[in-house]
């Protein structure tokens, strides 16, 4: 086509699983260019919490192992916490049992146990698992794309992606691949969280309420991170006050020192949710090949690295 540069790729998308994609590519030995609508820091991956852990994803076995591949950089990430934004942290998974669905982790993650009575009121995992600061996570992912020669532009396409002028595409668009594609199929769920001073919590927390309401806190630099909610094909991105006290309320009742907490922010994502992750190629009218890699719901953060690997597997080397 016109104007195409017949050396590059583009990746589309400056979330998570784009800055990903892109590095993955650009290690490689790759001429990479990536383009995004937004910075990093606007993405819905900038809201995230964001612990490392499969949740809101489908198909589950294969997102098991691209959670696992991901787990893997996830800890060699985690020696240098100031520089990557990823931390080791010790919490209980809720209403999780190692002798039921939740045993796959088992093998990986030796550490596991029950948690006590003490640790948690329920049935319970305590674990230590990746804990991700993702404004400082997706700032170390550009300088790294950066550094093995990629290019980052702030540019937008349209229904197709004709304004995409290289022979490998990739798309990464998330939430926006239901328009872009287009794919009906992608649709939001839109997850609250509410942001306070941390009043001395170091473990994460992640538990079900018997309305099936959630109840989440991660400790984060200079912050502690409350949630949230999973509404399906809700596109509000405007915080609910009323949606913001009641995550209070069900956070403090986990840890009643969470009540006086002071509010620092409200938060709002639409987490891009899918019937199954969509990773695969297609030949264009034109020639071109079209990558695609989204759909990843609330699990974006946790396989970003399996994606990213098995997409730039897609591209011919």
């Amino acid at each position: 086509m016109a104007g195409e540069r017949s050396d590059e790729i583009l990746v589309v998308g400056g979330g998570v699983v784009g800055l990903t994609t892109a590095v993955v590519l650009a290690e490689r030995g790759e001429r990479v260019r990536l383009w995004t609508r937004e910075p990093a820091e606007e993405t819905t991956s900038a809201v995230a919490g964001a612990l490392w852990w499969p949740y809101h994803i489908e198909p589950l076995a294969l997102a098991r192992a691209w959670a696992l591949r991901s787990l893997d950089v996830y800890e060699e990430s985690a020696a240098r916490p100031e520089v990557t934004g990823v931390r080791m942290v010790e919490g209980v998974l809720g209403e999780a049992d190692l002798d039921g669905a939740d045993s796959w982790l088992a093998g990986r993650v030796p550490e596991l146990r029950a948690a006590t009575a003490e640790e948690y009121g329920g049935v319970g995992i305590l674990a230590c698992l990746p804990l991700i600061d993702m404004p400082a996570h997706l700032a170390w992912l550009r300088e790294r794309f950066v550094a093995a020669g990629g290019v980052v532009e702030t540019r937008t396409v349209s229904r197709g992606f004709p304004e995409a002028d290289a022979p490998v595409v990739v798309n990464c668009t998330g939430l926006g691949a239901r328009e872009l594609v287009p794919d009906p199929s992608v649709r939001p769920v839109r997850g609250q969280l509410v942001v306070v001073e941390n009043p001395g919590i170091s473990t994460w927390l992640v538990s079900g309420t018997a309305g099936g309401e959630m109840a989440y806190f991660f400790p984060q630099p200079g912050r502690l991170v409350l949630g949230g909610t999973a509404e399906d094909d809700v596109w509000s991105t405007e915080p609910d006050p009323a949606v913001a006290e009641a995550i209070v309320a069900r956070c403090a009742a986990l840890r009643p020192e969470i009540a006086g907490a002071r509010v620092l922010a409200h938060r709002v994502g639409l987490r891009p949710a899918r019937d199954r992750v969509r990773l695969e190629a297609e030949r264009l009218p034109d020639g071109r090949l079209l990558v695609h890699n989204y759909g990843h719901g609330g699990a974006g953060v946790t396989v970003a690295w399996g994606c990213a690997e098995e997409a730039a597997g897609l591209v011919p080397g």
